[in-house]
């Protein structure tokens, strides 16, 4: 789990008293296509800034034709006034002008509005105005260079009740780990994968029926106690977790043969990934699992070769424009058919492109899916736009649909037999998703 975006640095800013007889509003400059590292020291968040966020959702976001202005500004304003009042910085006389739903006109109104602005509360509304988009892959964010001496953290990087990005709307008690990192503060306190989390700094995970939403931002913190149960032992014990050096696992396949079938467990759809794959597999058993639970995603590219390897001749889904034309995504015919037999494991944590594989998969026929049913995390791929304080917005410029042209995002990919992992199963080293896997094949 990554540390949040932090803007202490500039919570001491005071706001600057609005500009009442401010000229009209120029136009910002253009937001650009990211190429490379940021500026290593850009200036803070401007109105201008803002302005750039704004128009380059209009003009590269997927569905930018349809927005209103009025609603992107309004969820702008929205999130700029409530930092201010969670700052105790508000403005009097502060409101969202009248708007016309032209979109020079009413970010002239707006930006005469701002003034000169307050720096964190800006930054707070693109971040308010790129989530009112409510789309999985779009987002606002400050890429940061690596930090020196390597990367931190408790070691905590997986757990039940995630789904793609963010928690679970679906998940049902108990929320458990899935994934602890060798070596880190967590594995030394002797936390595994199993282990139930009953509270977080004495606040309970479960909201009734539904986690707790100030979770994630929890597990976040440099130092925190951690309330356990060992489903073996029925044990309880609370932890306190400091964040500490860590070593990240490689993003390498596991590979291994049981019962005479080739089991591949593939983290990522990064670059070269399906030549990985497709090597692990040549010359092995012409049974194949492929374990794509708790893969985030990745490239496009690599879906479409990797599928190559199962299928020819085969659309994999649709890349579509807000006016509903759409482009075909077929497998890479290039590559060499294996003739191998295939099953791919999926869960919830399964997304993006992900996803876009499993739904290949099951929508032509070429494999079965066990596990649980994916995320629903893929609304398209997104692209990279600098903003003048250092800033991206990323914003998908077409939507994802299945083979078929379903919908595919937000609902995600059913799984053909369902068989999930449970904290007893993770805790006693049991697999039922691999054993129906294995049974399929081998039955």
């Amino acid at each position: 789990m990554t540390k949040p975006l932090a803007a202490a640095a500039l919570a001491a800013l005071l706001t600057v008293p609005l500009a009442a007889a401010a000229p009209a509003a120029a136009a910002p400059p253009a937001c650009t296509r990211m190429t490379g590292p940021p500026p290593a020291s850009p200036p803070p968040t401007s109105v201008d800034t803002l302005g750039q966020a704004f128009f380059c959702v209009l003009d590269h976001y997927y569905g930018g034709p349809g927005l209103r202005t009025q609603d992107l500004l309004k969820d702008a304003f929205a999130a700029y006034t409530r930092n201010l009042q969670k700052r105790g910085a508000d403005v009097a006389g502060l409101r969202l002008p009248a708007l016309t739903g032209d979109r020079e006109a009413d970010w002239a109104a707006a930006a005469r509005m701002l003034g000169t602005g307050d720096p964190v509360a800006l930054r707070a509304a693109i971040g308010g105005m790129v989530a009112g988009l409510r789309d999985n892959h779009a987002r606002h964010d400050t890429p940061r260079p690596p930090r020196d001496g390597g990367p931190v953290g408790t070691g905590i990087v997986g757990a039940s009740g995630i789904s793609g990005p963010g928690l679970d709307p679906a998940a049902r008690p108990p929320f458990f780990l899935t994934d602890v990192v060798e070596g880190s503060p967590a594995d030394k306190a002797g936390i595994r994968p199993g282990d139930i989390v009953q509270a977080i700094d004495g606040v309970p995970v479960w909201v009734g029926e539904t986690l707790n939403p100030l979770l994630v931002e929890q597990v976040q913190q440099p130092s925190f106690t951690i309330t356990l149960k060992r489903p073996t032992t029925g044990r309880v014990r609370t932890v306190r977790l400091t964040e500490g050096p860590l070593t990240p696992p490689a993003r390498t396949l596991r590979v291994r043969d049981v019962s005479g079938v080739r089991y591949v467990r593939l983290p990522g759809f990064y670059e070269g990934a399906a030549d990985e794959v497709i090597a692990a597999l040549r010359g092995g058993p012409k049974k194949v699992v492929l374990d794509l639970r708790g893969n985030g995603g990745g490239s496009p590219r690599e879906v479409v070769r990797l599928l190559g390897a199962f299928a020819h001749g085969k659309v994999t889904s649709h890349f579509c424009g807000y006016d509903g034309s759409c482009t075909p995504n077929r497998t890479d015919d290039s590559v060499p058919l294996l003739g191998a037999r295939l099953v791919v494991l999926t869960d919830r944590r399964c997304a993006s492109a992900c996803e876009d594989f499993s739904a290949a998969v099951q929508g032509n026929g070429i494999a079965p899916t066990v596990g649980t049913r994916t995320a629903g995390a893929v609304s398209g791929p997104a692209s990279a736009w600098l903003l003048g304080d250092g800033s991206i917005v990323a914003l998908p410029s077409v939507r994802h649909l299945g083979p078929g042209k379903e919908i595919i995002d937000t609902v995600g990919v059913p799984a053909d037999h369902h068989a999930p992992m449970t904290a007893l199963d993770l805790a006693t080293g049991r697999d039922p998703a691999l054993r129906k896997a294995l049974s399929l094949l081998n039955g």
